[in-house]
């Protein structure tokens, strides 16, 4: 029996924190609405997808008023943690909450492999 939507964006988030700097991830709709996570307990899943989206979000209205083209990914560094956003077709996006010392060019790499994934998945 196929697997399920939702049980295929379980398996990409997986993929994604198995990558040892990366601590959680989640696919969010641009409009803030949580579809799949695998975040710290810490972590609430909901605030962290409307604010991922947020961020998103505020990165597309700025390149759209530069005429600039789209936005493929969002990075944002903390003092402790990064937040990794990259676009999953026209209404997804996959982000991932990083360890500040992260290697982001591996990051990156595996970032951009689950949002070809997701988009895959929610066609």
């Amino acid at each position: 029996m196929p697997k399920s939507k939702k049980e295929e964006l379980s398996d990409v988030l997986k993929e994604l924190t198995d990558v040892g700097d990366v601590d959680g991830a989640a696919v969010i709709t641009k409009d803030g609405l949580l579809v799949s996570s695998k975040l710290p307990r810490d972590v609430d899943a909901e605030t962290f997808a409307a604010m991922s989206a947020t961020m998103f979000g505020a990165a597309e209205t700025a390149v759209l008023e530069l005429k600039k083209g789209s936005v493929k990914r969002v990075i944002s560094e903390a003092q402790d943690c990064k937040l990794v956003a990259a676009d999953a077709g026209p209404s997804a996006v996959v982000v991932a909450l990083v360890r500040a010392e992260a290697n982001i060019g591996l990051v990156l790499v595996e970032i951009i492999k689950a949002a070809n994934h997701t988009k895959e998945i929610m066609g």
